[in-house]
């Protein structure tokens, strides 16, 4: 395991060089040594205190690289930036706690480590502390001195996305099908809002979407069909605070909660359907390719060198 760990980072570093880029696993080790060591009790404390953060943490860096590339865009305060956009209003979550760890970070290492590089950190230590897979997380990042609401309304994708819709979304930002499947089991965890699929309880329902009915009768009961569109109801009802591969099986059962996972199984797509079994079958190999699947989506678009900034408060450009 240790030698596929220090393979990867090496291709990532060759890939990085081509580009001109210089994300590496060793980029703070001199400049801010302690920058793990605060980060992981940061984010241990938060997720004992809530365990959903965990999966709010994730999904911060997931909004964040898919817009524009991991650039921390996504922590920029602004009615008219990203965090106000359709995806990310009333849901998106953690910004409070990330301006914490990033206080106690320039405490130890002033304008030094970067908000991309905190979100990409954050995320890994958020499924380690629901006893998820550990990754290697390459630094380098810098931070953007804009951000797109417009973007993030064109580039997020929807719940209500089908499998072949997916998987072409996830290659517009060179990812695979592999990498989607196994980053859709980021589902494990957390919760969703009633509005994502109150439609797949009354309808109007989607072509070949497919509900296990007492599933269905299940959550009627926490998203009725009128009001109630914020309530919660957790992505993977069997075991929603603990990082495994049971979001898999409960496709298989058809019970995946929004449109965007089921279609994963009951789509028609052999490829998603054969990763979806794969997975069901074996956490280790779901694992694997989520902390691949991790690495490569925080590589995307990234700033280095004399591009964007280092902010020292994430909220807000220099």
């Amino acid at each position: 395991m240790a030698i596929m760990s220090f393979v990867l980072v090496l291709l990532l570093a060759l890939h990085g060089s081509a580009l001109g880029q210089t994300l590496s696993s060793s980029f703070y080790r001199s400049s801010c040594p302690n920058l793990t060591t605060i980060v992981r009790a940061a984010v241990q404390q938060a997720v004992q205190a809530e365990a959903r953060i965990a999966a709010s943490f994730v999904r911060l860096h997931f909004h964040d690289c898919f817009v524009n590339g991991c650039d921390a865009s996504i922590l920029l305060d602004g009615a008219n930036l990203e965090q106000n956009a359709f995806p990310n209003a009333g849901s998106a979550r953690g910004f409070d706690i990330v301006d914490s760890i990033k206080s106690s970070v320039e405490s130890s290492c002033p304008g030094v480590v970067s908000c991309a590089d905190l979100l990409a950190l954050i995320a890994r230590d958020s499924v380690v502390a629901l006893n998820g897979p550990s990754w290697t997380v390459v630094f380098g990042r810098r931070d953007s001195l804009t951000a797109s609401q417009s973007a993030a309304n064109s580039n997020l994708p929807p719940p209500t996305l089908n499998a072949s819709a997916l998987i072409a979304s996830f290659q517009n930002q060179g990812l695979s099908t592999r990498d989607m499947v196994a980053l859709s089991g980021a589902h494990t965890i957390g919760q969703a809002q009633c509005t994502t699929f109150k439609a797949r309880l009354y309808g109007p329902f989607q072509r070949g979407d497919q509900m296990d009915q007492s599933f269905n009768t299940s959550l009627q009961s926490s998203c009725p069909s009128s009001n109630g569109d914020t309530n919660l109801s957790p992505l993977d009802v069997q075991t929603p605070t603990s990082f495994d591969n049971r979001y898999f099986r409960n496709l298989q059962n058809r019970r995946g909660l929004l449109f965007s996972d089921q279609t994963l199984f009951s789509g028609g797509q052999a490829s998603t359907r054969n990763l979806v079994n794969s997975y069901a079958l074996s956490q280790n190999t779901f694992f694997q390719d989520f902390g691949n699947a991790m690495v490569r989506m925080g590589n995307i678009n990234v700033l280095t060198g004399s591009n964007g900034e280092i902010r020292r408060n994430c909220g807000r450009t220099n």
